[in-house]
């Protein structure tokens, strides 16, 4: 499958190009609520940090080639700028995303170099994603109802689920009575109906 045009950035590894939401290729980066330590004791964003990046690179349109779908329906793609430069390749080469070796190898060797040079996330003390995602997930699951820990929230921008990784999830209350709910798996937000928060 193959996409072109404007991209909406949703966080630093995934866009929405012509309403079909791309997941990036062979990389992963930091949560939108995960925090590292650098020099000085100075809390950085690194999300932020790649959002903006990715941002960046997308400002002039993306075109994204790929064949095959996550669990949550999103297209898994490589994409590239107008000029043909590999925005997965660009994030982890940066040292804004690791290479996602779960899943590719692809980017191993642009990850080696940016560890080597200190550039990004290799600057600061930085636990890698999936790691983050799985400690925070392990520490509220109990506490859920029916261990279920995805808070399905309604606002004035619809119906958004949020994980125990996401930015605004402690501060984020359930009311089942107006039809806000808890989910046990993304992939059951989504069938639901819900969608992850954007930025």
């Amino acid at each position: 499958m193959e996409l072109s045009g404007r991209a909406e950035v949703v966080d630093g590894d995934t866009l929405v190009v012509g309403g079909t939401t791309v997941r990036l290729h062979g990389i992963d980066a930091a949560e939108a609520g995960q925090r590292c330590v650098g020099e000085g004791q100075k809390i950085t964003r690194p999300g932020d940090r790649a959002r903006a990046l990715l941002a960046e690179l997308t400002a002039d349109g993306v075109s994204c080639a790929g064949e095959e779908h996550d669990d949550y329906g999103r297209l898994i793609a490589v994409c590239r700028t107008p000029d043909g430069r590999d925005i997965d390749r660009a994030l982890v080469a940066a040292g804004w995303a690791w290479a996602f070796v779960r899943y590719s190898s692809d980017y191993v060797a642009e990850e080696r170099a940016a560890r080597d040079k200190g550039l990004g996330v290799w600057s600061m003390a930085c636990q890698p994603p999936w790691e983050f995602r799985a400690a925070r997930w392990s520490r509220v699951e109990e506490r859920s109802p029916e261990t279920c820990p995805i808070k399905g929230n309604i606002t004035e921008n619809g119906k958004i689920y949020h994980t125990p990784w996401s930015r605004h999830y402690a501060r984020t209350k359930i009311d089942e009575s107006r039809g806000e709910r808890w989910f046990c798996s993304e992939v059951e937000a989504i069938a639901a109906g819900w969608r992850a928060p954007r930025g």
